[in-house]
């Protein structure tokens, strides 16, 4: 028996990295998950990948674009009409364009409103949704929100970032207090600096160097260490655990 049988669960940005190796545990581990993706080849490779491996068809594809606010909304609405409710919802995406987010100096407006919104509306409009249409009905649920060390440590770059991810945090303790009453618990896993695609373009070598040098784990993180986290707080294991900042970080804060 997997520990999230017959839970049904929704995992945004999941083509490659964190979200990608949360929604193939989930998988591996009983639940149906709807891969919520903005790019529909790469997200249907996922889904075929995760489905020829559990002999089912239990991975199930969905849009969304981040940017297009509709599709926070829309893919809950999926979910939510092929199966009739949703007992775990993670939301992964975050960006940041590490040439434009700078620091209070040089960042401009326009890139820090469009990081801030963009990163705290996917958490927003999608919790919402999840909320009145599903958990609140059902009485049950819990939501597993990707933040970032970046929230609790200040950087000398990527204000948008850090303040967005600050922000998550607040949300997740906000909405904790707010849902406990129906049995919904909130919760945010906040990684340190994980060995994806990503970190790879965008970190220099030597930052990384530095990180781990200032880690007690000394390496990068692996994806499927966020993985098992969010796992745990997708299960009954966790029934007691909300409104839970946890830094995932290898001992780095």
């Amino acid at each position: 028996m997997g520990r999230l049988d017959g839970k049904i669960c929704l995992v945004t940005a999941c083509t490659r990295g964190i979200g990608r190796a949360i929604a193939d545990l989930f998988i591996d581990e009983g639940a149906t998950v709807w891969y919520a993706v903005r790019n529909l080849v790469t997200g249907q490779a996922a889904v075929d990948a995760a489905n020829a491996r559990c002999g089912e068809e239990r991975a199930k594809l969905v849009y969304f674009e981040a940017h297009e606010p509709e599709t926070h909304r829309s893919m809950i609405n999926k979910c939510l009409e092929v199966e009739g409710r949703l007992d775990v919802l993670v939301n992964n995406f975050g960006e940041s364009n590490p040439r434009k987010d700078l620091d209070i100096m040089r960042c401009t407006w326009n890139e820090f409103e469009k990081t801030v919104c963009c990163d705290l509306s996917t958490v927003f409009n999608a919790c919402q949704e999840a909320l009145n249409k599903a958990m609140i009905p059902q009485q049950s649920g819990s939501i597993i929100n990707i933040g970032s060390v970046a929230a609790v440590c200040p950087d000398k770059t990527q204000v948008g970032y850090g303040v967005a991810k600050q922000g998550i945090n607040h949300l997740t303790k906000q909405m904790a207090r707010q849902v406990a009453h129906a049995g919904v618990r909130v919760n945010v896993l906040n990684p340190g600096i994980i060995a994806t695609e990503a970190v790879a373009q965008h970190l220099t070598p030597e930052t990384q160097a530095r990180y781990t040098t200032n880690c007690m784990i000394k390496r990068l993180g692996d994806p499927i260490d966020i993985a098992y986290m969010a796992l745990y707080l997708a299960s009954d294991e966790s029934k007691y655990v909300t409104s839970h900042v946890m830094n995932v970080s290898g001992g780095w804060l």
